[in-house]
């Protein structure tokens, strides 16, 4: 068995190691040895924009699992893909496929009214690869380092431009019934990416007031996060019911946190805090 990481991550603590008992008293049948979905769904505290200094309750859905050798990962408003399928002892394994999301930035729920008038921004629609590696059995039988990225074009015509993310993460059970994930990621936006959401235009300016402002693309977020997922039967591979927390710290960086958006009417300090409940079958 092994878990691999979901979503953006904090590369922290190797101290986290797991049981020895897990290797001891596996049950009969491990759902993750075999072909499994989970289905989650929580809600997420989270700033009203990258950048807001206001917050909202947004819905958080989780899809995930392993079907016919394709790993189904999530994304924040979408899933990747990985299409390598790793040997069952293999201590090194690659990461393949493609990656869709969909971005609501400065679309819904926007709080701050001098940033709603601002207007609103088009929905983008963004598809790619990712890539990456993976080390499995560091410490313990059933952790995993992992190392990938994410690049994706905007396809919607939003912003038409390219993002990049690396992401760091660290998987490990910490008991039978407990998983922790621990990763840290940075994300790299072009031009287009930067001018669309955090330029503020002439006409942006005499709609809001806020000062005019020109943004070039960049390093625009450095982020850590930490996940917890426990399994109410007691033991991670039986599958079933479990619940799961998750608390993300992301700062804006450069012409993402200079922005009038962030640095007159948000904060570049950003926090998000969910939690909800997931069935594996």
């Amino acid at each position: 068995m092994r878990f691999r990481s979901t979503a953006t991550l904090l590369a922290a603590t190797a101290a986290f190691i797991a049981a020895p008992s897990l290797a001891q008293e596996a049950p009969e049948d491990n759902v993750f040895d075999r072909d499994h979905i989970t289905v989650g769904v929580g809600a997420g505290y989270v700033p009203s924009y990258r950048g807001s200094d206001d917050y909202v309750v947004s819905p958080v859905p989780i899809v995930r699992g392993s079907v016919w050798g394709v790993d189904i990962n999530p994304r924040l408003g979408g899933v990747a893909l990985d299409f390598v399928p790793d040997a069952k002892d293999a201590r090194v394994g690659l990461t393949l496929g493609p990656v869709a999301t969909a971005s609501f930035n400065r679309r819904n729920q926007i709080k701050d009214d001098v940033v709603r008038a601002a207007g609103k921004l088009d929905t983008a629609v963004e598809v790619g690869v990712s890539a990456g590696v993976s080390f499995y059995r560091l410490l313990s039988p059933y952790d995993s380092l992992s190392i990938t990225t994410d690049v994706k074009w905007d396809v919607a015509g939003a912003y038409s431009g390219m993002t990049y993310t690396p992401v760091v993460s660290y998987t490990t059970p910490l008991s039978p019934a407990l998983l922790a994930t621990v990763a840290v990621s940075a994300r790299h936006v072009d031009d287009d990416y930067a001018s669309y959401y955090y330029s503020v235009t002439p006409e942006q300016s005499a709609r809001s007031g806020l000062p005019t402002y020109g943004a070039e693309g960049g390093w625009d977020t450095g982020s850590a996060t930490l996940l917890l997922g426990y399994d109410l039967s007691g033991d991670l591979r039986s599958g079933g019911w479990a619940v799961f927390g998750v608390a993300n710290y992301s700062k804006m960086l450069n012409d993402g946190k200079d922005t009038p958006f962030t640095s007159i009417r948000g904060d570049a300090d950003q926090w998000a805090f969910g939690a909800g409940v997931a069935y594996t079958f």
